[in-house]
């Protein structure tokens, strides 16, 4: 299943950033600003067995995460380089908070209060209940 949300406060002005660390289901998670890139985020991580992801039009970056879409089988170093890189480039996509990835991860944590997205649609966290999107 696809559920879909509003978010505010990423601060992306273009591209999507993506990820398959979404706590607690670890189901591939997206926010962006146009559809193209958030399909082009999430078919890399697809593509790849799992990972961060960022995409605009004019380019397209992943850390792989091939195993459970949780961890690499890459050196540390690389994986370090990689992960300085697709922040660096989601800030100049507009990203305004400290750890984008850090934060998309947690978006799908449904127990955390406030509203979270999770594989059966919106949650709100304080009165632990699913809620619609639209009234």
């Amino acid at each position: 299943p696809v559920s879909v949300a509003f978010i505010q406060g990423f601060g992306l002005k273009k591209g999507a950033i993506a990820s398959s660390v979404a706590h607690d289901s670890h189901n591939v998670v997206v926010v962006g600003a146009d559809d193209f890139s958030m399909v082009a985020a999430v078919n890399l991580i697809m593509e790849n067995k799992g990972g961060l992801a960022i995409a605009d039009t004019e380019s397209q970056n992943i850390l792989p995460l091939p195993i459970a879409g949780l961890m690499s089988n890459l050196e540390g170093k690389t994986v370090g380089t990689l992960y300085a890189g697709l922040e660096t480039k989601a800030r100049k996509l507009g990203a305004s908070l400290k750890s984008p990835f850090m934060s998309l991860s947690f978006m799908a944590l449904l127990v955390i209060p406030k509203l979270k997205i999770g594989d059966q649609g919106l949650f709100d966290g304080e009165k632990f209940e699913f809620t619609p999107l639209f009234e």
